[in-house]
């Protein structure tokens, strides 16, 4: 099970090489195997506790997205449907997490007022440092607050109650969210920066192993 985890790291460096190259064919399918292999990864892990389920419907949610994002490379002139479209799916996964986690906090009002003010204050940082239609904007502040409730929960499971689950499904959101960040101002900021990207894909591919090695330790 565990060397799938070297596995998704290699393709996924691959696909960034490729894609530095200007192959965007070759490197969409092979950032969907990379993303397939953390999906797998959470499947073998899970002991299918209840929550899994979501969870691992987030992992692959999260895979489809991956590729859809990608897809705009392939077709620029479908570009900026396609990435809404994978940003869309990647809220779905958040919200699959969020229904797994969200039964375990002891105060659901406490996490989801702290990531509505997490929200705030990311978006005072990040509007002004992009330029953006203002429908963009607005699915990003959705989006944003979604993740931003998501790390919240898990923070405070993991204050409530200290576990292995917790501990690496909170560290996979922290990573998830700042990867998303970094994502933003990258594609929506003044210069577009190939080393951002693959700050953004490192912390993300990290994020997903991580919340797919927790279900090992779901209760």
């Amino acid at each position: 099970m565990y060397i799938l985890i070297p596995a998704c790291l290699c393709i996924a460096a691959l696909f960034v090489y490729q894609e530095c190259q200007g192959r965007f064919g070759l490197s969409v399918i092979l950032k969907g195997i990379a993303s397939l292999c953390f999906v797998l990864l959470g499947f073998l892990a899970s002991r299918h506790s209840p929550g899994s389920t979501a969870i691992l419907t987030g992992l692959f949610l999260g895979a489809i997205a991956d590729v859809l994002l990608n897809l705009r490379f392939v077709y620029p002139e479908t570009g900026k449907k396609t990435f809404l479209a994978g940003i869309l799916v990647f809220l779905c996964g958040h919200i699959a997490y969020l229904a797994a986690i969200l039964p375990m906090n002891p105060q659901p009002w406490t996490a989801l007022f702290g990531g509505c003010l997490l929200t705030l204050v990311l978006m005072k940082w990040i509007l002004p440092k992009i330029t953006a239609e203002r429908t963009l904007k607005i699915f990003g502040v959705v989006y944003i607050g979604a993740i931003a409730i998501l790390t919240c929960a898990a923070v405070v499971n993991l204050t409530a109650s200290f576990s292995a689950f917790h501990l690496l499904f909170t560290a996979g959101a922290v990573l998830f969210l700042v990867s998303d960040i970094v994502l933003i101002l990258n594609t929506f900021g003044p210069q577009y920066r190939f080393p951002m990207r693959i700050t953004n894909l490192s912390l993300y591919y990290f994020g997903q192993i991580l919340i797919a090695l927790s279900l090992g330790h779901l209760q």
